[in-house]
Formats: C-alpha cells, sequence, structure tokens
C-alpha cells in the first residue's frame, strides 16, 4: 500500500474540511480519529476519490485519486459507517455478486467467487437472508464481503463498530485484526485501534497528531476531554 498526499486538501465552499497536507502511508493498518466534524471522514474519502482534492493531488500506488479514479476504486474499497445502505440488493449473495457482474465476469467465476467469500467470512446461512434480517455484526461482516469480492488491496471502514454490542463487536474486531488486505478505520472505539501500526488524528480541519496509536490516542484524550 502507498498512498500519499501532496499538498491534497479539500474544502466545501467557504469551509475547510481538511487543510492541505503531505504524508505517505504505508502501514498494513492504520486509524484515523478525532472529534465529530474533525474532517477525517472526508481525509479518509479523498483516499478512494469520493471526495476530490480542491488543492494538490492524492495518488495511490501510483494513481491519481481525480485522472485514474475507475482504478483508485478497484484498488480501494470503503465500507460506510451504516452497511446496510450499502446493500443494494434485497437477497445478500445477489448484493455480493453484483460488483462481479458489472464487469461481465462468466457466470461460473462469479458463482465461485461468491462462494469463496461467504466461506472466507462463515456466512454461509446468510447468502439466502435479505438485509433487514441480519444483526449488526452480520451486516457488516455482509458489507465487508460485497466489498472483498472485488478484491481490493485496500478497505476503508467507517466507524465499524458503532452501536454494536459486545458480542457483535467483538466479531468486527477480530474479523479486521485477520483481514490480509490493508486496512484504514475511522473510529472513535479507542480499544479497537490500540494494536494498529498507525494513527492519525484529525482536529479542525487539521491533521493534529500522527504517530503509533498509544501517542495519538493520548493527544485525542486532551482534546476530548470536558
Amino acid at each position: 500500500m502507498d498512498i500519499r498526499f501532496e499538498q491534497a486538501g479539500a474544502t466545501f465552499g467557504d469551509r475547510v474540511a481538511v487543510e492541505p497536507l503531505t504524508l505517505s502511508l504505508t502501514e498494513r493498518r492504520i486509524a484515523i480519529i478525532g472529534l465529530n466534524g474533525s474532517g477525517k471522514t472526508t481525509f479518509a474519502r479523498m483516499i478512494n476519490g469520493l471526495v476530490r482534492p480542491t488543492t494538490g493531488h492524492v495518488t495511490i500506488n501510483g494513481l491519481d485519486t481525480v485522472g485514474d479514479g475507475e482504478d483508485v476504486r478497484s484498488q480501494v474499497g470503503f465500507i460506510f459507517q451504516n452497511p446496510q445502505n450499502q446493500i443494494i440488493l434485497p437477497i445478500l449473495r445477489e448484493d455480493i455478486a453484483l460488483g462481479l457482474k458489472t464487469r461481465r465476469l462468466p457466470v461460473a467465476v462469479v458463482d465461485d467467487a461468491v462462494e469463496a467469500i461467504l466461506a472466507r467470512f462463515g456466512i454461509e446461512h446468510l447468502a439466502a437472508r435479505r438485509a433487514h434480517e441480519l444483526s449488526g455484526g452480520e451486516l457488516q461482516l455482509a458489507a465487508l464481503a460485497s466489498v472483498l469480492v472485488t478484491e481490493p488491496e485496500i478497505v476503508i471502514l467507517d466507524e465499524p463498530t458503532n452501536q454494536l454490542d459486545l458480542r457483535n463487536r467483538a466479531q468486527v474486531e477480530t474479523t479486521l485484526r485477520l483481514l490480509d488486505e490493508s486496512v484504514l478505520v475511522i473510529s472513535h472505539d479507542l480499544a479497537l485501534i490500540e494494536d494498529f501500526d498507525r494513527a492519525l488524528m484529525f482536529h479542525e480541519g487539521r491533521l493534529a497528531a500522527d504517530g503509533t496509536p498509544c501517542e495519538v490516542i493520548a493527544e485525542y484524550r486532551k482534546i476530548a476531554a470536558p
């Protein structure tokens, strides 16, 4: 994984969401933390082109997120804060297959890939279920399966443990730990990211801390304290 920001920033009208910054991200597991409205989600969305930089540029493995947008999105999967909104088709198996079918792959290839990803996450028993029938943890796994079946190198997750009970949270945490793909996680769940390789903290639109999770969490607690 080679993510590079070159004086890249983002504004929405008169509001600066992310101040221009230059940095390189190569670690396998990176956490992104900060208060609500700090710019962390905008920063993450700049990585796969969901938000275009208004200054500078962002590259993923040498590909520009604006000029090479389609290729970038094939390498970077994004799982939104509410995974239920990400599942488009009513039946889970059909939804997982959708990303492959848009590539016009042979039916047998699609079927094999879907079966393999269901088995990888141990959710074969959910294949015929509807999204509204799934628990919070099952929805996260379903969203992961739908993204990872297309084999991105990098996956970004926005608050993957938000509103999960302890059992589902533990299930998602274990799954993230075992992923082979490079992972960036936006989270307020500090325990989830304690063993990550690197952490970034955003505050009022700027990168305010960058280091080990222990170091960055300590800085975050200072600004989060009432």
